[in-house]
């Protein structure tokens, strides 16, 4: 089976190291020697195990892009750079006809949703690129659309707890806090506690000192408005290799649509997870 060319898009950051080692292991995939990068890496390069990556600024990587294209050929961009670069990020996928893996969380959602139509392009837009937590996101929004009220009048905290480098609130709260809308109750994505902070997350929330740079930590817990009935809903996550399983299929799915000839249109991990 002729294997699958991925340019992986955020190098050198430690997220995209990680699923970068997971797209070399997978025996469908061909990770590309080329990734755009931010503006203010100074290297040209980095590697992933043996492999040298050339780093693309943005001030290069028009010229550069249809270069690439010639000769690698097709390939599926996976996009794990910068809440702040990926409304221009995605408008680059689509004058380049590039259909992308959206990892990168934050950022206006609907508008990536948009570009991706009006530029006729196809990708996969997701909070999160776990399995199991998009499994667990799914069983929620049936939950929510089935069971309208379900929890009217109930009081919500949500908690999160990411590394200090994440800069945005995590997607997957943001998620969260719309099916518990949709079952009643009343919360806002302004009312998350996000804590980044290393002190408190290891003495106070019991993170591993091992996983403090490199975790998810989520819980939700509803209380009854007279306080007699309590319900919490926790997913933890150390480390990062979580989210290459999933990004890994994520890439095998799109390339299927494109290559059954599907445009302008945007897939979630939801139809992913239909799919295997």
């Amino acid at each position: 089976m002729e294997k699958i060319n991925v340019m992986l898009n955020g190098l050198p950051g430690n997220v995209a190291g990680v699923i970068a080692r997971h797209i070399q292991a997978d025996t469908r995939l061909q990770l590309l020697p080329y990734a755009l990068t931010g503006p203010q890496i100074e290297a040209d390069q980095c590697h992933i195990g043996d492999m040298a990556i050339a780093l693309i600024r943005p001030d290069a990587r028009e010229t550069r892009i249809e270069t690439i294209k010639h000769e690698a050929g097709p390939f599926i961009s996976v996009d794990y750079t910068h809440p702040s670069a990926i409304s221009d990020n995605a408008e680059f996928y689509g004058r380049h006809q590039l259909p992308f893996v959206m990892g990168t969380t934050g950022g206006d959602r609907d508008q990536l949703s948009r570009n991706v139509v009006a530029a006729n392009n196809t990708a996969i837009i997701a909070p999160n690129m776990a399995k199991q937590i998009v499994g667990f996101q799914a069983m929620m929004a049936y939950a929510a659309e089935t069971f309208p009220n379900l929890f009217k009048g109930y009081h919500l905290t949500l908690r999160e707890s990411h590394q200090t480098g994440k800069a945005d609130t995590s997607g997957t709260a943001k998620a969260m806090v719309t099916y518990f809308n949709q079952m009643g109750v009343d919360f806002t994505a302004e009312q998350i506690e996000k804590e980044r902070d290393p002190e408190r997350q290891a003495n106070m929330w019991g993170i591993p000192a091992a996983h403090l740079d490199g975790h998810a930590w989520h819980t939700y817990s509803l209380v009854s408005p007279d306080e007699t009935a309590r319900f919490q809903f926790t997913h933890n996550v150390n480390g990062r290799d979580i989210y290459g399983e999933g990004t890994a299929d994520a890439v095998c799915f799109l390339s299927k649509q494109v290559a059954k000839g599907v445009t302008g249109k945007v897939y979630s991990m939801i139809d992913v997870l239909k799919s295997l």
